[in-house]
């Protein structure tokens, strides 16, 4: 059994393309788990609540709840859920789940597969990282779910590391993108300006994706932005958007109180976008919009008055 293809090609619920990765974020979990102790179970009631923060920090924007996942993973054939009576799922609520001590772990053909091979648990973490995640948040989800590093490894999954294949029946990335985006942003980050060089090479400025490649995103300019690494990261964890008249978004879940917090991310609220450069197109309204809808966090914070954007 290819268990990278399986895992490639887990199911998702769709609706009007909005994002969905409560599978691969339990699955992520699940891994993280039998790293740790390959005979442990999840009961569903213990690890509620860290799935719960999982999927608000990770998943779509809208709530959402984890009894989903935990019931419906199992069609997959990658997992399994046992209750108090017995082999099977008694469902996707959340007191059934609670109230039959319903508990969950990776299928048992896939947990002999892996102690068979354990390098496969890297190969297969880093699978649903490329698939549903965006690189900027690939090192904290690990670090979130409890995923040795080390072993996940660092080869992507575009066709020329583990499990390459699987993303390349599919489709590759554009190896252009980050050389289009930071030249039509004249090498400065689109937010806050920075232009940092160290000898001919630009330094902790990125290309980055406003409709995220992993959801069907494009390679293409009018999809990107040239960011610095702070402020990609705070983009695509849903910090900062983009509004109406090409304007930064801050959103008010955001909490900083020290004068850097002020200066680098508050202060940005309601700015113009730097760029692009005359000619190039700007990022198109459809990305926008996903990004809004899909990766934004709350409402956008009104613009800091003058007395403390520094």
């Amino acid at each position: 059994m290819d268990w990278l293809e399986r895992v490639a090609k887990l199911r998702r619920w769709t609706n009007n393309d909005v994002r969905a990765p409560h599978k691969p974020l339990l699955l992520l979990y699940a891994l993280g788990s039998f790293q740790r102790d390959a005979d442990g179970e999840l009961r569903y009631s213990a690890v509620e609540e860290e799935l719960k923060r999982l999927l608000e920090e990770y998943g779509p924007s809208h709530p959402t709840t984890p009894a989903y996942p935990f019931h419906h993973l199992v069609s997959d054939g990658v997992w399994e859920v046992r209750t108090d009576q017995g082999p099977g799922s008694p469902g996707s609520g959340v007191r059934v789940l609670r109230a039959s001590g319903a508990t969950g772990r990776l299928a048992p053909e896939l947990r002999t597969a892996l102690r068979k091979e354990p390098a496969m648990l890297g190969r297969l973490a880093r699978v649903l990282l490329d698939f549903h995640f965006p690189p900027s948040l690939h090192a904290d989800l690990c670090e979130a779910v409890g995923l040795d590093l080390d072993m996940v490894g660092t080869e992507d999954a575009t066709g020329s590391g583990p499990g390459g294949r699987e993303r390349a029946a599919r489709r590759q990335r554009d190896r252009r993108m980050r050389e289009l985006v930071l030249t039509a942003y004249e090498f400065q980050c689109a937010f806050c300006g920075y232009d940092g060089m160290l000898g001919a090479s630009t330094v902790g400025l990125e290309a980055a994706h406003v409709r995220w490649w992993s959801y069907d995103g494009p390679d293409e300019v009018d999809n990107g932005l040239c960011l610095c690494s702070l402020h990609h990261k705070l983009f695509d964890k849903g910090v900062l958007g983009l509004g109406e008249g090409r304007r930064i978004r801050v959103s008010r879940r955001f909490v900083g109180r020290s004068d850097a917090s002020r200066q680098h991310v508050l202060a940005l609220a309601g700015r113009p976008v730097i760029g692009p450069q005359a000619g190039v197109p700007p990022v198109a309204g459809r990305h926008r919009q996903g990004h809004a809808e899909q990766v934004f966090r709350g409402e956008a914070r009104e613009p800091l008055t003058p007395a403390y954007t520094g």
